[in-house]
């Protein structure tokens, strides 16, 4: 028996294969053309700030040169380094955020675990308080947040030990207070992903331990804890990179810190400063520092500030995408 060509088959199904092979390629084309598009859209902002940070100051006011520099120059990288304080910066930002992502992130698994298992009064409630969180945004509670902080009392427990109220702005320990409260930065949301994941683990799992003699701690801590990694990863992520870039709270409570986002904030007015100085006095006279370097020196410090972001999801992306994928079947 003779194999049939494609052609012979087309006929044979009324040309049928060629229409199903044809709407194949096109749409092949078109999700690449899509997912083209889209990537575009996400990286060429940062391809557009790189492309300027390298550019010499002559390729800057030079009306043909648009996004590839003729006199390509690391000087505005070195330059923001150093008014930036950058390594300091850095490793006094890593730390901070670390510690207070991992704080929230504890007491968040631990206040999701009591909605997702327990029954206690009011707990639809206190449930819809936390919804509450997520959707109103922190800027509305600024004022509040500012006098309960500056005049901080502790239901009137503090006067009674110090004779005031304690000033906790600008300090870690405000800082601290909010993360160990589950109160800090998008707070409400980690809750709410932590819920849903623990009220969809089986029931069995802890009733068998508690058969076994685990208490309801060790069960939370040896049984529920280990299969809720990736979920608990993907919190750590959103807390970290959102602390990390963080202007609100870093402006309240770690503004003398020198935090990253603080640093990022102000490198505009650091370089008008620092061109006043520098290249003013070189000239004999006040000189303004040009829009067009204010905007190269900012730009030089969004995609410094954003380098550590890139580099810990590399290492972290392989959690970050199983807890998609577990999410996706549990939830």
């Amino acid at each position: 028996m003779t194999k049939r060509t494609y052609w012979e088959r087309n006929t044979a199904t009324d040309g049928y294969l060629l229409r199903r092979d044809v709407s194949r390629v096109l749409g092949n084309i078109f999700m690449v053309i899509l997912l083209f598009g889209l990537c575009f859209l996400v990286l060429q902002p940062l391809f557009h700030q790189f492309s300027n940070t390298i550019m010499s100051r002559d390729d800057l006011f030079d009306p043909t040169v648009l996004a590839i520099p003729r006199f390509p120059t690391l000087d505005h990288f070195r330059l923001g380094l150093e008014l930036m304080d950058y390594w300091q910066s850095l490793w006094r930002t890593l730390a901070i955020t670390f510690s207070m992502s991992l704080l929230q992130v504890a007491a968040c698994t631990l206040v999701a675990y009591g909605f997702a298992r327990f029954d206690f009064p009011l707990k639809r409630f206190w449930f819809v308080c936390v919804m509450i969180t997520i959707l109103i945004p922190p800027h509305i509670l600024r004022s509040a947040m500012f006098i309960n902080f500056r005049f901080f009392e502790l239901f009137g427990i503090i006067p009674l030990f110090t004779g005031g109220s304690v000033n906790l702005l600008d300090t870690l320990q405000g800082y601290t207070l909010l993360s160990v409260t589950a109160m800090g930065l998008r707070n409400g949301l980690y809750i709410f992903i932590l819920r849903q994941y623990f009220r969809n683990m089986p029931k069995e799992l802890e009733e068998a331990a508690w058969v076994d003699g685990c208490g309801k701690l060790r069960t939370f801590i040896q049984i529920m804890l280990p299969d809720a990694v990736p979920v608990l990863m993907s919190c750590f992520l959103f807390a970290f990179v959102w602390q990390w870039t963080d202007g609100f709270y870093s402006s309240m409570f770690l503004r003398s810190f020198g935090v990253m986002a603080e640093q990022i904030a102000g490198l505009g007015d650091y370089f008008a400063f620092w061109y006043i100085v520098s290249i003013g006095a070189a000239e004999g006279g006040l000189s303004l520092a040009p829009i067009a370097l204010v905007e190269v020196m900012i730009s030089v410090g969004v995609l410094l500030g954003i380098a550590p972001i890139i580099v810990v999801y590399l290492f972290a992306q392989r959690y970050f995408v199983e807890s998609i994928g577990q999410s996706g079947i549990k939830m």
